[in-house]
Parts: structure tokens; C-alpha cells; sequence
């Protein structure tokens, strides 16, 4: 027994570390419910449920639920008005907590919470977390149920869960970008984030949020954009930013970047600018692009009255300044 300590130490690293190693080797549809069905064999439980929202509304936006009905979810925000513990975790973010440490098993068991939310799927005992993320607004919570009553969450399993946690919120936003953003065309040193269509972020990237910060010190909402979402398949300039915006299904995916000379051309612009900046003649460009070498020339024309260069010597030092 005197080995347990470090036995559930190297239980939880294990599983933090195969969080971040499985990255690419789990779909990110597939991520969430694959992390809470392996923490099972960290913190033992029988259903568990992983929402995720934005503070602006309150209401779950993603759901992960392993061994609950589809109807769950709903339960949950029906009762959530009755809930104490769902008000405990938002006023001790971060830390596990147990039902049993805000309602004994007698009132838990003689609650409206218990009869409509908890009794009908069996559900004895819940272990619930929520992380909020003050930048972005975004929230989640992790909850772990069990269904025998004598199996009460101990001390160890709750600090497990503790240092879990976090590496669970971030480590799946990892997974997400680093699968979304696999192979895309993004610019280099831009920021990513995933927005619904009044600009409410589901997903984000520190450094997209640090560039807002920079342009947009006193925004009234730091959940949402502070300027109109662009229109799909465009990038539009924002006070000293290149805003992309690409359709993500329901959602848009925006990457945000600092603007330089080259974001203020048009994309055929910028494509000529590149092929003739590798070197590449006029024909050859003309070539490659598939237009004819008059067009080339013209838009090189005006390239050059944009930009305020003279030669392609300086247009190259535009596209590859010295030191990159």
C-alpha cells in the first residue's frame, strides 16, 4: 500500500501523455468521448458528460456523453435552477466537487433535481468540474457518475481528476487544431478560431485572442468578435488585421493575422506576385497560373503602384525579406 501514492501518479501522467501523443491518431469528432471512455481506467465511473458553451448564453454548444441517453442534456439545463452543485463548480472553477458535499445523500435523494434529472438513469454519485476561460468566455464542464452508492469519488480519484483536467480542456483543443489546421493554406504567425454566425467563439487559439487584445484593448465582449463576421471565402482588413474567414460546416473557421504589404493585393495579385518573385518570366508565370502573359504584365503593373516598389528585386524582398 505504500506504493499507491506513486502508482496513481503514474497512472494520471500516463494518461495525460497519451492526451497529447493521440493527437493526430484520433479523429477530433471522435476525440472527446475517446478521452472520457480512457479516463475510466483513471478515475473509475459509469457515465460521464463533457458540455461545452459560451458564457454569452450559458447553453451548451457541444455535448460528449459515454453511457447516458440522448436526452440527457436536456435534463441537465431543465434542472440546472435546482442544481447546487452546477452553482459550487462556477464559484470553485477548476476543483472537483462532489454532490455529497453540497447536499447530503437524504436531500439529494428527496430533490426535484434527483427525481427528474438523476433517478431515471440510476445515477448515485457525481463528480463535476468546470473550467472557464475568462479570455474567450468559453466554459466546460466534466462529470463523472457512478451508479452504486457505496462507491463514493475519494480524495486521490478527486485530485486526479484536478490535475487532469486542465491537460483534458487543453489537450483536446490541441487535438482540434492541429487536425483542422493539417495541410490548410494559413498564413504564417496567424491565429485560428472557430465562430458561430454572430461571431461567438467555440473554439480559439491564444494567439488569435492575443492579437485582439492588441487591436481591440476595450472590446465590450471578449467572447465574441468585435467586428462583423466576413463573408465566407473572403479576407477582409480590420484595423491593421487580415481576417480570413472559410465555412466550417454550421460554424466559419477565421484565421487572424497581422496585415503586411502583400494582404493589401487581391488573390490573383498575389498569386502572380509569388510565381514571379521565384523567378519566373512572364510566360512562365502566365504558365503556371493559367492566364495569358499580358495579364500577368498588367497586374503586375499595378502590383508595383500598391506596393510602391519599382523592380522585382524589391518585390521579392516583399515576399521573402532577408532573415525569414
Amino acid at each position: 500500500m505504500q506504493n499507491e501514492p506513486n502508482e496513481r501518479v503514474d497512472t494520471v501522467d500516463r494518461y495525460i501523455a497519451r492526451l497529447y501523443r493521440s493527437v493526430l491518431a484520433v479523429s477530433p469528432s471522435d476525440y472527446r468521448s475517446w478521452a472520457l471512455s480512457r479516463l475510466a481506467q483513471v478515475v473509475p465511473h459509469d457515465a460521464a458528460i463533457w458540455a461545452s458553451g459560451s458564457i454569452e448564453s450559458f447553453r451548451f454548444h457541444t455535448v460528449t456523453m459515454v453511457g447516458l441517453p440522448k436526452d440527457f442534456p436536456s435534463r441537465l439545463e431543465a434542472t440546472h435552477h435546482v442544481n447546487p452543485l452546477f452553482q459550487r463548480i462556477l464559484a470553485d472553477l477548476d476543483q472537483p466537487t462532489d454532490m455529497e458535499s453540497v447536499l447530503d445523500d437524504e436531500a439529494f435523494h428527496r430533490s426535484e433535481l434527483y427525481h427528474q434529472a438523476f433517478k431515471p438513469v440510476g445515477i448515485e454519485r457525481i463528480l463535476s468540474t468546470a473550467h472557464m476561460d475568462e479570455r474567450s468566455g468559453l466554459y466546460s464542464l466534466v462529470t463523472l457518475y457512478r451508479k452504486n452508492p457505496q462507491a463514493r469519488f475519494s480524495a486521490a480519484e478527486k485530485d486526479a481528476q484536478r490535475r487532469i483536467n486542465f491537460h483534458l480542456f487543453n489537450a483536446h483543443s490541441h487535438a482540434f487544431f492541429v487536425n483542422q489546421l493539417q495541410g490548410s493554406d494559413r498564413p504564417p504567425g496567424s491565429g485560428a478560431a472557430v465562430v458561430d454566425a454572430t461571431g461567438v467563439f467555440h473554439e480559439v487559439q491564444p494567439r488569435l485572442l492575443d492579437s485582439l487584445d492588441q487591436h481591440f484593448p476595450r472590446r465590450a465582449k471578449p467572447q465574441q468578435l468585435p467586428f462583423p463576421l466576413p463573408k465566407p471565402g473572403t479576407t477582409v482588413m480590420v484595423d491593421g488585421l487580415a481576417v480570413k474567414c472559410q465555412p466550417l460546416g454550421d460554424l466559419f473557421l477565421l484565421h487572424i493575422w497581422e496585415a503586411g504589404p502583400l494582404d493589401r493585393l487581391t488573390a490573383r495579385e498575389r498569386e502572380i506576385v509569388y510565381a514571379v518573385a521565384q523567378g519566373l518570366s512572364f510566360k512562365q508565370a502566365a504558365r503556371k497560373i493559367g492566364v495569358a502573359p499580358s495579364t500577368v504584365a498588367n497586374h503586375l503593373y499595378r502590383v508595383y503602384r500598391k506596393l510602391g516598389v519599382s523592380s522585382r528585386t524589391e518585390l521579392a524582398g516583399l515576399v521573402y525579406p532577408a532573415g525569414d
